[in-house]
């Protein structure tokens, strides 16, 4: 438990907490640049945490991935109301919104990446700020890339699942989308208790050491 309530456990769930919010608010930015206003309408555009908190997704998931010292961390905020008939282009629309958040996601890690290698953070000999630094653009990249390569996951909800119906025909990845009703329940039992070999954690790790070996930080 000392852990999580150290100072970098409560940096860690900080910087998740934000990158979740930011994933979301480019899903309703890309979506009203595709003609649907509603994600602004219900305030949603906004870094004002407080509509975008999940209690479960933003705040005890997290917890209980740092808990279980997985290596791998991830959450997310309220997902953004995106009405589909505003959108010009149906199902290519839907699938550019849902690229947006791990798009972004993505950015923040390649950003990161990109100040942890220009300033030499990391190195044996650090002054305070830098390995203060050291730690913060750590953990941004830790966490981005989780939720980028957690949110691309084939699985109906997540954001990969929309992407990944456009290869499908209409009436099959209507059926396919429609898993989603139940796809968070089955992505929890798969997260929590992996079943004969198959482990959804083992993917993702593997996924993020892949990740990481081609930033060049592994």
């Amino acid at each position: 438990m000392d852990g999580i309530f150290s100072p970098v456990g409560l940096l860690t769930l900080g910087i998740l907490i934000y990158s979740a919010i930011l994933h979301e608010i480019a899903h309703g930015y890309v979506a009203e640049r595709l003609g649907d206003p509603t994600a602004r309408l219900m305030g949603r555009l906004t870094l004002n945490p407080k509509p975008h908190i999940d209690p479960f997704l933003s705040i005890i998931l997290p917890l209980l991935l740092l808990l279980s010292n997985s290596g791998v961390i991830f959450g997310g905020a309220k997902p953004v109301p995106v009405d589909p008939f505003n959108l010009k282009d149906g199902r290519k629309d839907i699938a550019l919104v849902s690229l947006a958040g791990p798009a972004t996601n993505i950015v923040l890690v390649l950003i990161a990446t990109l100040i942890y290698k220009l300033f030499g953070l990391g190195g044996l000999q650090m002054t305070t700020f830098g390995l203060i630094a050291s730690i913060v653009t750590a953990t941004i990249i830790k966490v981005n890339l989780s939720l980028a390569i957690f949110n691309l996951l084939p699985i109906p909800p997540l954001d990969g699942s929309k992407v990944f119906s456009l290869l499908l025909p209409e009436k099959i990845a209507d059926t396919y989308l429609s898993f989603g009703s139940v796809g968070t329940l089955i992505l929890l039992l798969l997260i929590m208790f992996p079943i004969g070999g198959f482990s959804l954690m083992s993917v993702v790790s593997n996924l993020y050491l892949f990740s990481l070996s081609l930033l060049g930080l592994s």
